[in-house]
């Protein structure tokens, strides 16, 4: 294969979404939008994870992951395509009792839905 077969197979990052930055650390998760403007969850008080899906693709952002902490309250979004997104889906996949069900009913869907993946057991 070369160079120009390369760069001309390479998939392209969403936008604006790639745009958005996420990661996991040992204290929590932080997703930071286009602006420079963060979001935070700490591990300790995540208890819900729920993606949301809208019918404004493929031109808007319509998979969006949110985290809630302990209030209830949203505590962290971002949407699909986030640049760092692979490590911490993964991560948010394998908290116990996640659903791999539901992420695909998710990711199979272009309706206006909130499909919950995973809920702290009390």
């Amino acid at each position: 294969m070369g160079l120009f077969s390369w760069f001309k197979n390479k998939p392209k990052p969403l936008y604006p979404e790639a745009s958005w930055t996420i990661a996991s650390d040992a204290e929590g998760i932080r997703a930071t939008d286009q602006t420079g403007a963060s979001m935070f969850v700490s591990h300790a008080d995540l208890s819900s994870v729920a993606i949301e899906t809208n019918d404004s693709g493929p031109w808007g952002a319509d998979v969006w992951w949110l985290l809630f902490g302990l209030d209830g309250a949203l505590a962290c979004a971002f949407p699909q395509g986030a640049t760092g997104e692979k490590e911490v889906i993964d991560r948010l996949m394998a908290l116990p009792g996640s659903s791999n069900e539901e992420l695909v009913r998710a990711m199979g869907s272009t309706d206006n839905a909130v499909f919950q993946i995973w809920r702290r057991m009390s």
